[in-house]
């Protein structure tokens, strides 16, 4: 890490306090860039595991749509696998999608904010609903999904999957990628206001 000797003020105790501060800056802002390119790869990795599954929801669908219409023959465990499928895809691929700003925003003064003014924004908007959100969602569901466990939930259709537990557990595993990925994103902004930088030189993918 290179350290710019430039002196403010010809006071040496008010220059090295300036040089104190400009090197403990240096230090928390890497520390919040590390952090968030390392909870991004994470989220990119889950991404790019999980998006084939989305063809094979396709073809599951088609195969189940082709037995049922042109054979006449019922296949439980093949419908309810879509919707094993479809949750791991969309509980799983939440963190994915908000590490790419592809979630909806709905706002018309956001574009309009400087960048310091978008971080600011989405400091609060992660510290006062994406943190309490996820909180909760993990903290409410916990009970639900252990009690699954305990007794080894299955599918309440004849012939269907025997792991409704494991399905419920995406649940809590939502919650702490989300909240796992919003940490990412508040390290972000903290940097964006913290560094003259824009957030998109931060993202990784």
């Amino acid at each position: 890490m290179t350290i710019k000797w430039q002196l403010l003020s010809s006071e040496k105790g008010h220059g090295r306090l300036i040089l104190f501060l400009r090197y403990e800056t240096d230090l928390f802002t890497q520390a919040l860039i590390t952090t968030s390119k390392s909870l991004d790869k994470f989220a990119i990795l889950t991404g790019h595991v999980i998006g084939p599954l989305t063809f094979l929801i396709m073809l599951l669908t088609c195969l189940v749509v082709a037995l049922r219409y042109l054979f006449n023959e019922g296949a439980t465990a093949l419908q309810e696998s879509v919707i094993y499928f479809h949750g791991i895809v969309f509980m799983l691929g939440i963190a994915f999608t908000l590490q790419q700003s592809e979630h909806v925003r709905v706002d018309i003064f956001y574009q309009r904010f400087s960048d310091k003014g978008k971080a600011t924004i989405n400091i609060m908007g992660t510290l006062f609903f994406l943190f309490p959100l996820t909180s909760f969602i993990f903290w409410t569901s916990y009970d639900y999904v252990a009690f699954s466990w305990t007794l080894g939930e299955v599918s309440a259709e004849p012939g269907g999957l025997p792991f409704v537990y494991l399905l419920k557990t995406l649940i809590p595993i939502m919650a702490i990628l989300l909240f796992l990925q919003g940490l990412s994103e508040l390290c972000k902004n903290l940097s964006v206001i913290v560094l003259p930088v824009k957030q998109e030189m931060l993202k990784d993918g």
